[in-house]
């Protein structure tokens, strides 16, 4: 069994989730994640001159592949300058996994150098925040994000990393998982028959009816299904800012964007 120091796990969990490229700014919270960016190899870093910018990068890497954009800020001042990018993410519904870093476990809530709660802070913005406090769940915990971040909703999730947890002298078994699941997070996937129902309904007995695209119709793929339907029933569409694209803008039946955002 291999056995890997925490910022080695990370950098390894990473690789193992598919991740090639990272968007971040160092500072002394994750230089070691940084180090083992360098000696582990196979990741990309796009180096930045501000944390919000990182966010920003990372957040139009999701929009243009569909993947998980995955920033890497350090403690404090890094911390709270990704939050407007991760509010960004949260309102757009954009996968985006950041990696923050913390004070020691032993410092958090004694006024630390450069401490900060990121995960209070960023609550009302993410999907989820996790704080890692035990080496070894560092590969759970970032599996456990990446499927936050990307399944259901798409939306961001913050993973606090306190920095003796990624201490390079301290080595553990890795073990990546084939799967993870959390009790409180069974998002549902598939139509409910008896909604899908009353909006055939809605729709036979509506007398003008107008389909308004979302971005959902692009986050879900549906662009042909929905292309088919509207033809199908010579509906009139309109678009959200974010559902731009979900519909060819030259269809005979399109009327454009609705309002000015």
């Amino acid at each position: 069994m291999e056995m890997l120091s925490g910022a080695e796990m990370v950098v390894r969990s990473l690789i193992d989730q598919g991740v090639k490229q990272v968007f971040g700014y160092p500072g002394g919270a994750v230089l070691d994640i940084y180090d083992a960016l360098h000696t582990v190899g196979g990741i990309d870093h796009v180096l930045v001159r501000h944390e919000q910018a990182a966010v920003h990068m990372a957040d139009g890497l999701a929009r243009a592949t569909g993947e998980v954009g995955v920033v890497l800020v350090t403690s404090g001042p890094g911390a709270t300058n990704a939050i407007t990018g991760i509010a960004t993410a949260y309102m757009d519904s954009i996968p985006l996994v950041v990696l923050s870093g913390q004070v020691a476990t032993s410092l958090i809530g004694y006024d630390a150098f450069q401490e900060c709660d990121m995960v209070g802070v960023s609550r009302p913005v993410v999907k989820h925040s996790f704080l890692v406090k035990q080496t070894e769940d560092i590969p759970q915990v970032l599996k456990k994000a990446f499927w936050l971040a990307a399944s259901g909703r798409p939306g961001p999730v913050v993973v606090d990393l306190p920095k003796d947890i990624l201490n390079p002298a301290n080595k553990l078994p890795y073990v990546w998982p084939e799967s993870v699941s959390m009790r409180s997070y069974n998002p549902t996937t598939s139509g409910h028959k008896g909604q899908i129902k009353r909006a055939l309904q809605t729709l036979v007995a509506a007398k003008k009816p107008v389909v308004y695209v979302g971005g959902g119709a692009i986050t879900a793929g549906c662009h042909q299904q929905l292309k088919e339907t509207v033809e199908a029933l010579n509906l009139p569409v309109v678009c959200s800012l974010m559902g731009l694209g979900a519909f060819p803008a030259t269809h005979r039946q399109a009327l454009g964007m609705l309002g000015m955002h």
